[in-house]
């Protein structure tokens, strides 16, 4: 089975600042020196029946204030098709969130960027000069990566509100809009309701990853309980598999045993042919606009 990896990351800790991976910096996780340190494509590795078509890297805070140089690094250094989503300051002025993007259109990888909402989210949905940005992420028609928990109605009315003001941007929410570890809460009723609120724009899709964050040690009926209900909301096309590499590291032993966790639950397993490939293969082809490097 082919998998376009729509969410990863890749560190060069040689060349880039990196702050957040230092341990006296935030956040403070116990086990973060288990991914402090460079991971490059070569440690990319599954084997048969799998095997890695091609991948989305996420900007990794290699040097947040020229977001090119990431993407100009990872093009000298990668040989699998991919594609690349920077950095962006949405808090900067418009001239200088223009002049960012006017550098990394000049990389063919670059297809969008990710300003990390997370706990600051709704203030910066409300901020005008981030929906001024937004604006122009608009007008270049680029992919927006969504990072924050769907676990706030507030906020992801805020949310939908930019959604439906900026037709041409692609939203992409990150790590399944971080579910609840426990499912009989009202916090997971919350994710549940604002997941079918966003799943009514033909412009928004969804990633399924980063379940680490939530738990190091989740388990595989919570994992199948999010994924069904996930796929149920999205339906096919709009729903994309993914790792979160290295951080799923976090959890599994390697990448092949994060993959194998994935393809072996019984979510998957229940799954069509058609829905597999497009879960694993022709949604991330498709949002990504990856036909044109891919086969």
């Amino acid at each position: 089975m082919k998998i376009i990896d729509p969410h990863l990351h890749l560190f060069t800790l040689e060349l880039g600042n990196y702050h957040w991976l230092k341990a006296e910096n935030p956040p403070f996780w116990p086990d973060k020196s288990r991914i402090n340190k460079s991971f490059k494509e070569a440690d990319l590795i599954l084997t048969k029946p799998l095997s890695l078509a091609g991948f989305v890297h996420i900007e990794a805070g290699f040097d947040n204030e020229q977001p090119w140089r990431e993407l100009a690094a990872l093009e000298q250094s990668c040989n699998k098709p991919f594609r690349a989503i920077a950095n962006i300051d949405l808090t900067a002025s418009c001239q200088h969130v223009n002049t960012v993007i006017e550098k990394l259109a000049e990389l063919p990888s670059f297809v969008g960027v990710r300003h990390l909402l997370d706990d600051q989210a709704l203030p910066l949905l409300k901020n005008k000069q981030v929906l001024d940005n937004i604006h122009i992420l608009n007008n270049n028609g680029l992919i927006f990566e969504v990072q924050l928990a769907l676990t706030e109605h507030a906020t992801v009315n805020s949310l939908c509100d930019v959604i439906a003001d900026n037709p041409e941007i692609n939203f992409i929410i990150n790590h399944a809009g971080f579910p609840t570890a426990d499912i009989h809460t009202i916090e997971w009723q919350r994710w549940q309701s604002n997941l079918t609120k966003l799943s009514f724009y033909p412009h928004v899709a969804i990633k399924c990853s980063g379940w680490e964050m939530t738990d190091r040690n989740y388990q595989a009926t919570w994992l199948n309980e999010s994924l069904s209900l996930i796929f149920a909301i999205f339906d096919t096309k709009k729903v994309m598999l993914a790792s979160n590499f290295p951080l799923c590291l976090f959890s599994h032993s390697d990448y092949q045993a994060y993959w194998q966790s994935i393809i072996s639950s019984d979510f998957f397993q229940a799954l069509t042919e058609h829905e597999k490939n497009a879960l694993c293969y022709d949604n991330a082809l498709n949002w990504y606009d990856m036909s044109g490097i891919l086969n």
